[in-house]
């Protein structure tokens, strides 16, 4: 999956993404990059709301679970279990946010898990960047689900 191929499918999938302008910058086996303009995600403040924030570095860190899934060839749903927040800067223009995963030793097992139980656990970060700063964290467990039988 190409970067192009990754943005037009979040805008399908996740119109949330669309409406905050997200395109898809990289995406590679060790991370993907996203950016997002200010003036869709901007708050009162003239910075980024901080929701949107959030949401950019969650779509980074699942798109990485979903293109290094289908490099696999696995077919799987992907959801957030539970993540923190660290807004370091305040962001006041465009934005960008790098995903990796938070223990890169874990992914063969991660599969082998999936393989077998049908459903499996992985940290992923994301580092938002603007203004050359690293100005905001994430760390995520997702789970992926093995899809259900048509």
């Amino acid at each position: 999956m190409d970067a192009r191929e990754l943005e037009a499918y979040l805008h399908a999938h996740i119109p949330l993404s669309a409406a905050m302008q997200v395109s898809a910058v990289a995406v590679d086996a060790a991370g993907v990059t996203l950016a997002a303009p200010l003036a869709p995600n901007i708050n009162h403040r003239d910075t980024v709301f901080g929701g949107s924030a959030s949401a950019v570095a969650i779509l980074a860190a699942w798109s990485l679970l979903h293109a290094r899934l289908g490099a696999e060839g696995v077919a799987a749903r992907l959801v957030i279990q539970s993540n923190a927040m660290h807004y370091l800067l305040p962001i006041a223009g465009d934005f960008t946010a790098r995903s990796a995963l938070a223990e890169p030793d874990q992914w063969p097992r991660f599969l082998r898990t999936f393989a077998r139980m049908g459903r499996a656990r992985l940290r992923v970060t994301a580092e938002l960047h603007a203004d050359g700063q690293v100005a905001a964290r994430l760390i995520g467990e997702f789970v992926a689900l093995a899809m259900a039988a048509p």
